[in-house]
């Protein structure tokens, strides 16, 4: 497995690891790393979307990931089954909110 790397490509690996997993519930679900800004450099927001919806909700913080966490834990197989569960859940959330949103013709 691999770990380190610079901020751009740890945000990278990140996005495509929560794409990844938040599909693994909803083939629609869409990853939002935040990683700009003040966060450069240092930490990474991560939200998922589902349409209109986002998990966590815009009014709450994202989940916060230190780049230095990130970078030095994603080649441990337990780091990465953690947050897979984290980021599943949060897909779970937001399939059951967008359900409940929806009417039939």
């Amino acid at each position: 497995m691999f770990s380190g790397g610079d901020y751009e490509e740890v945000a990278r690996w990140l996005r495509n690891f929560v794409t990844a997993h938040g599909k693994r519930e909803n083939l629609r679900v869409e990853a939002v790393v935040e990683a700009g800004g003040a966060r450069e450099g240092e930490s990474y927001g991560v939200r998922l979307r589902l349409g209109e919806l986002l998990a966590p909700p815009a009014e709450e913080p994202p989940l916060e990931l230190a780049y230095g966490e990130v970078a030095r834990n994603r080649g441990s197989l337990a780091w990465c089954g953690a947050l897979a569960e984290r980021v599943r859940a949060l897909a779970r959330q937001l399939s059951t909110a967008g359900t409940g949103s929806r009417r039939s013709a």
